[in-house]
């Protein structure tokens, strides 16, 4: 058995960003964008007001109660095209841009209008008041968004608002799925004895989805290895094969030995964690493949450990975001043998501002209800001694909505 970390190391030593597209800019939201974003415009392109009011001189107001001649008006999207004069003021409108000659404005609630065209200004402006500078939001040629950003829709409006009609993004990384079992069923099929519903394909599905992956079920390939061989065919042209199930060498786990005829070649098999110790790695002409335990929980721990950084790879984004913390231990732990434990576990935030994580009391990997009320993994390195209440302990996140 190879260590977690080594078995990390060499699954994303496998992948790369993947090629960019072009997308337009309403198909953005979720991409990963994969090169920058320059501002094409200067916004404001020109000097405007932040408020309704009046365009003046501010020396023409120093000493307020101050009468000054409206000489026009400039309302957004639109001017006033001359060049203002000493004792003249111009009625502005919010996003109206600033006349020539004038250099602040006096907001509508300090002013009084006059029935002889005048306007009384009751209180005075400093230099550059309520005024917005051209390019005070960002100028032409701006950096905007950075490459790897994953588009929020912020992006998306910053992007509009630089005048970007397309983007560069990262292609969703294409992941193929094949579950494998006699015992297995689609859910919603009639179950016969000793069967099963497979739930692990439509979770890896929705956990690829939620990582930005586009996922392909092959489905159910029974404990045949002819059979095995020919739903991996539909795997051809993807970034991954991604199997459940039948990884270990028992007389029923056929994946490694029938891929193995088909030609893959096998980097690695075993690694000592807990869930998830069947894990192994190669690639089938060239595909990478991830074989996952079958049991369900053993094949999402190890999915949020390692096929979510491979995702992480090909999106040309940091492998090493998984969301940790620490948390202070609310019970006590056993020492740990020689495999890196993951723990499903709760935590919650007393009132005295402590996290506070208390493990599940059963671990069985096949207990998937137990991952679904949990909101984190508690991390036990090989040899760990026993842990008391109170200790501080790794925990791995799930994020809410991913897994």
């Amino acid at each position: 058995m190879i260590p977690v970390e080594e078995a990390r190391a060499r699954i994303l030593s496998a992948f790369q960003p993947l090629p960019a597209e072009a997308v337009a800019l309403s198909e953005g939201l979720g991409r990963t964008l994969a090169e920058d974003v320059l501002a094409r415009v200067t916004q404001p392109r020109e000097a405007v007001s932040a408020m309704d009011g009046y365009a003046v001189r501010a020396a023409d107001v120093a000493h307020p109660p101050t009468t000054l001649t409206v000489a026009g008006e400039a309302p957004a999207g639109g001017s006033y095209d001359q060049a203002l004069q000493p004792g003249e003021a111009v009625r502005i409108f919010t996003g109206g841009p600033l006349p020539h000659g004038a250099d602040s404005v006096v907001i509508q609630e300090n002013t009084e209008a006059q029935e002889d065209g005048q306007v009384l200004i009751k209180i005075g402006a400093e230099p550059g008041q309520f005024v917005r500078p051209a390019g005070l939001d960002f100028r032409a040629g701006d950096l905007g968004i950075a490459a790897g950003r994953v588009l929020s829709a912020r992006d998306i409006g910053l992007a509009a608002a630089m005048n970007v009609p397309w983007l560069k993004v990262r292609r969703r990384p294409r992941i193929a799925i094949l579950s494998t079992g006699d015992e297995l069923v689609l859910p919603g099929e009639p179950l016969a004895a000793h069967q099963q519903v497979g739930s692990n394909a439509p979770a890896l599905a929705a956990y690829v989805s939620s990582c930005g992956g586009q996922a392909t079920n092959l489905g159910i390939a029974p404990d045949r290895k002819d059979a095995l061989a020919a739903l991996s065919e539909g795997a051809r042209g993807a970034d991954l094969l991604v199997t459940t199930g039948g990884a270990s060498v028992g007389k029923h786990d056929l994946v490694q030995s029938a891929l193995s005829e088909a030609g893959m070649a096998l980097d690695f098999w075993k690694i000592a964690m807990r869930p998830g110790k069947p894990l192994m790695f190669g690639r089938l002409g060239e595909v990478p493949v991830l074989g996952l335990p079958g049991n369900p929980v053993s094949s999402l721990v190890c999915a949020v450990l390692f096929l979510g950084p491979a995702i992480e790879v090909m999106m040309g984004r940091d492998p090493n975001a998984v969301p940790t913390a620490s948390a202070e231990l609310g019970n006590e732990l056993p020492a740990n043998d020689r495999r890196q434990d993951y723990l499903r576990g709760s935590f919650v935030t007393q009132d005295d501002g402590r996290q506070v994580v208390t493990t599940a009391v059963r671990q069985d990997s096949s207990m998937l209800a137990t991952l679904a009320h949990a909101d984190c993994l508690v991390v036990r390195p090989p040899f760990a001694p026993p842990a008391q209440a109170g200790e501080r302990v790794e925990i791995v996140l799930l994020k809410d909505g991913v897994c």
